[in-house]
């Protein structure tokens, strides 16, 4: 039950994921350089479509500038990307550890080590992989064994948040272009005022109206990333928890079947 709950929150997460992504690549597509301020005929087009969602949200991609924007939206498809990849590997990651461990506790006790081994062998994901690393050296001391599950934990943990960074990267950089920007669109607002020779409101507010929806856009991008950015690194730490869980449960199931095997010899 709790599988098919983490799968179905991964879908709805997905879906949200392919719907911005969609919307955003729609809109860079019909992006053209030029404002619909500068374009009276783009004007009358947008006003005769309606004014849903989509529409509003496309008319103020072009007017941020084109080439900035496609800047953040091409952020936001990269990142939606990695969180794709690292929702999918970490939701099959993901199986019922502790029906897991009592299984393999089960044939442990039994001394079907080769029955534990292949259910490891059989089964996918962190938990799996370091209980039969650890099943590998059930032969050796305990201490090898711990030593063991121990560095083959850490790499799998690193497997884990493999991807992040990248992330992250698009996290800073989304705001980060944005600001950008702002700041080419106040230097465009002075130009503009020097070669008027005057201050004039109208030409002041062009330019600050450039810089500041390329700011609100990157604002957004960041934020719907630092969402999923945080529900990958929720998902990690009940993985690396699991996996710590059942790396002691595994020990102390190893020790027991040495001082029963120990003792009958």
């Amino acid at each position: 039950m709790k599988l098919l709950k983490n799968r179905t929150t991964a879908i709805v997460m997905l879906a949200v994921i392919f719907v911005a992504t969609t919307l955003f690549c729609t809109t860079a597509m019909a992006a053209q350089p030029a404002t619909a301020a500068d374009d009276p005929t783009m004007t009358e087009l947008m006003q005769n479509d309606g004014g849903g969602f989509h529409q509003v949200l496309k008319t103020k991609f072009i007017e941020g500038n084109a080439s900035f924007m496609s800047l953040v939206a091409i952020a936001l498809v990269l990142g939606l990307s990695f969180c794709i990849e690292r929702i999918l590997y970490l939701s099959l990651s993901e199986i019922n550890a502790k029906r897991f461990m009592a299984s393999v506790d089960a044939k442990i006790a039994e001394g079907d080590i080769e029955g534990a081994k292949t259910l490891c062998r059989d089964t996918r994901g962190p938990v799996a992989s370091i209980c039969y690393q650890g099943l590998l050296r059930i032969s050796t001391p305990i201490e090898d064994i711990e030593r063991s599950v121990a560095a083959y934990g850490s790499v799998q943990a690193a497997n884990l948040e493999r991807g992040c960074s990248w992330i992250t990267l698009f996290i800073a950089m989304a705001p980060s272009l944005g600001f950008l920007g702002t700041v080419i669109g106040m230097v465009m607002a002075f130009e503009q005022i020097q070669l008027a020779g005057d201050i004039n409101p109208t030409i002041v507010a062009a330019g600050m109206k450039v810089a500041l929806i390329t700011t609100i856009f990157g604002i957004i991008v960041a934020l719907i990333l630092q969402l999923f950015y945080n529900y990958i690194l929720s998902k990690i730490d009940h993985l690396t928890a699991q996996m710590e869980e059942s790396a002691i449960t595994l020990l102390d199931t190893v020790l027991k079947y040495k001082e029963k095997h120990n003792a009958a010899l």
